[in-house]
């Protein structure tokens, strides 16, 4: 290698780095906390650019469906509250959901609660006839049963007694508690504040966060830069939309199909299935089980007919609807869905779950077209 300036000035490079990397790695500890403090600072807009994420979402499709011709068009009014109504209409959107979803969940659940306590109560005396007669020759058993003390009555002043000393730890250290409060409040409403920001004037951010790379580095990387960022953005945009229509159908199917059979909690248990179908691969199963213990509750032959009701909606949701809902735009194979469940169920629980699929895609996307571009240099036929 000639040492001219331009070689010079890498090998410099690569002895500062070299440098600084060794002092990281004396120095963890403080640069973990570091780390810390400056995810600490910068957590609100990280929420931000997430909230901002989320909402671009439906925006995007009021903007294009609601305004896209008057646009077209160069209509004046039109461009000017296209961006703002549509992110309005989003928020709207989203809020309304979430008040929809709890309206129905929360009365739908506390009576489900009641009912649950209620059957148990009654199934008390049956369970313990139960036990008398197939285990008569052991008293043993049947004194152990006799020893036990199940009233509901006394299992709700116990769980109110827990309560009620959670509360007074509560009271006792109510002002960390409220600064905590204070301070969550205040990062959800900074992050909110800022996703608007961001989505009102994304164009014109885009194309400054573009001018200074191209400032900073060369052309070629900030090219790939920008081409690792839409393929990203498609992705990740295309796996929400789709898990979200999909988790709708879903929810909905069982609810239509447990009303006509007239299978108990049918909303509940469509409420809980659409939610746990946004978790891939383990959603459904999750909200099976659940269902299936809580009709279990109330008749466990109707419980044995949800299980070959779920069989025969996953059969259909998996071979008919996620095909064309989802659909190829996540592209990653299922072993790799596998893999990325797995890894981010363990790394970041549920969130991890949602968030390494489409991230795994991209990485995966990535690297494929890197083999494909390395075996065209080689002349090598792709199999």
């Amino acid at each position: 290698m000639q040492l001219d300036k331009e070689n010079m000035k890498k090998i410099r490079y690569l002895i500062a780095f070299a440098i600084l990397l060794y002092l990281g790695v004396q120095h963890l500890d403080i640069v973990i906390g570091t780390v810390k403090v400056l995810l600490g600072f910068l957590f609100p807009f990280i929420l931000g650019c997430g909230i901002a994420f989320i909402l671009n979402v439906p925006m995007k499709f009021i903007e294009k469906h609601l305004f896209g011709r008057a646009v077209k068009q160069q209509k004046k009014a039109a461009m000017k509250l296209a961006r703002p109504v549509s992110l309005v209409l989003s928020i709207c959107f989203l809020v309304c959901v979430l008040i929809i979803v709890m309206l129905v969940v929360v009365p739908e659940l506390g009576a489900t609660l009641v009912s649950v306590a209620k059957k148990i109560e009654e199934n008390i005396p049956v369970v313990q006839k139960w036990i008398d007669t197939t285990f008569g020759n052991n008293p043993e058993i049947i004194k152990w049963t006799q020893s036990l003390d199940i009233e509901p009555g006394k299992i709700i002043n116990s769980m109110l007694g827990v309560l009620k000393s959670g509360v007074d730890n509560f009271v006792s250290s109510t002002v960390s508690i409220t600064i905590g409060l204070l301070s969550t409040a205040m990062n959800i409403s900074i992050g909110f504040v800022f996703a608007c920001y961001v989505l009102l004037s994304k164009e014109k951010l885009l194309c400054q966060v573009k001018k200074a790379l191209y400032a900073l580095l060369p052309e070629k990387p900030v090219r790939y830069l920008a081409h690792v960022w839409n393929l990203s953005n498609r992705i990740f945009s295309s796996f929400i939309t789709g898990q979200c229509i999909e988790a709708v159908i879903l929810g909905s199917m069982f609810f239509v199909s447990m009303s006509i059979l007239r299978f108990p909690y049918a909303m509940l248990v469509g409420v809980l299935i659409g939610f746990t179908a946004l978790i891939p691969l383990f959603g459904g199963i999750i909200g099976c089980w659940i269902s299936f213990f809580l009709i279990l509750m109330v008749s466990p032959m109707q419980a044995v007919l949800f299980l070959g009701l779920f069989l025969i909606l996953q059969q259909i949701e998996g071979n008919l609807i996620y095909p064309h809902v989802v659909g190829g735009s996540v592209g990653l194979p299922s072993i790799w869905v596998l893999v990325a469940v797995t890894l981010g169920g363990s790394l970041m629980g549920l969130v991890g779950m949602l968030i390494f699929i489409p991230t795994v895609s991209v990485i995966y996307t990535l690297f494929r077209e890197w083999v494909y571009a390395r075996l065209d240099k080689k002349h090598m036929v792709t199999l």
